[in-house]
């Protein structure tokens, strides 16, 4: 009798050990783009889009979208309002799809951000710049991706970047202090496979970099959970990393409710106050987001 007692308690005890995670979650890489909704028609009206929020415990977002205009959207959106969605505005560089590959060296690029930064939205000012892609990590030294990255640590400006290993460190040189004092939020930590011993050295080396771990490959194993090197990682800099939805398709819209139910299966098999940091704290406490 006792040796059952024993085994179900050691059963009970492993049960909770490995329930996911059941706090709140700030999405820290969304987007709201046109072929979501256009103001007119589209799959996801802002109803729709933050419903998905709120059943998925997302109480915020960082929204930035192509054009601009989705992200005033959200940040005016009532739905957002009464569901008690914190908008957290970054100004994107994209006005449509052909500026994914020439914004580094455009002038007008820089010259909508001033402008967008200058109107600010419903939610308040904008609080970053991106998400950018860089396909080939040379041009973080364009004219334009130097001058934004000197801009976003003079204004204090977070930066939302996709980019590779290398760009990381040639974007934080773009910056006065040698990216010692920008905040950089790196997209996917390197979506095309950078070892976890890289993210490592990179984290050691620049005390604003955080990684969003959105399409992120090796980062979970078997049952969704974490695979071992990334679970290693987390632990060491709790602090350090965030989650994201990356709803740059509409099927990611779609798929959101799996998305965030998978982020809480591998945020469960982390000790709770690990867990609550990375899907919750080091987002509000990067942007001042009130506690749900």
């Amino acid at each position: 009798m006792r040796r059952a007692a024993l085994a179900l308690l050691l059963s009970l005890a492993g049960a909770a050990l490995a329930a996911d995670y059941a706090g709140p979650l700030f999405d820290a890489h969304l987007h709201y783009n046109e072929e979501a909704w256009n103001g007119k028609s589209g799959p996801h009206p802002p109803a729709d889009a933050v419903a998905r929020m709120q059943r998925n415990g997302v109480r915020a977002i960082l929204s930035n979208s192509r054009p601009n205009d989705g992200t005033h959207t959200l940040a005016g959106s009532p739905e957002a309002r009464r569901a008690g969605v914190a908008v957290v505005p970054f100004v994107r560089l994209y006005r449509n799809r052909a500026d994914y590959d020439n914004w580094f060296r455009e002038e007008t690029i820089y010259a909508m951000v001033q402008s967008e930064l200058a109107r600010g939205t419903a939610a308040g000012p904008y609080r970053g710049i991106g998400e950018f892609h860089l396909y080939d990590s040379a041009n973080a030294n364009g004219p334009v991706a130097r001058k934004l990255m000197a801009l976003a640590e003079e204004k204090q400006l977070a930066v939302l970047a996709h980019v590779d290993d290398t760009a990381i460190d040639l974007l934080m040189a773009n910056t006065p202090s040698k990216g010692q004092k920008v905040r950089l939020v790196w997209a996917h930590t390197g979506i095309g496979g950078t070892p976890a011993a890289r993210v490592d050295q990179l984290l050691a080396r620049y005390p604003g970099l955080l990684g969003e771990l959105s399409y992120r490959p090796g980062l979970t194993c078997d049952a969704g959970k974490l695979c071992p090197e990334w679970r290693a990682l987390l632990l060491k800099y709790p602090g350090r990393f965030v989650v994201g939805s990356d709803t740059w398709v509409n099927q990611r819209w779609e798929s959101y409710d799996a998305t965030m139910r998978g982020y809480r299966t591998w945020l469960g098999d982390l000790p709770a106050d690990v867990a609550r940091k990375i899907a919750w704290d080091n987002a509000a406490s990067l942007f001042g987001t009130k506690q749900p």
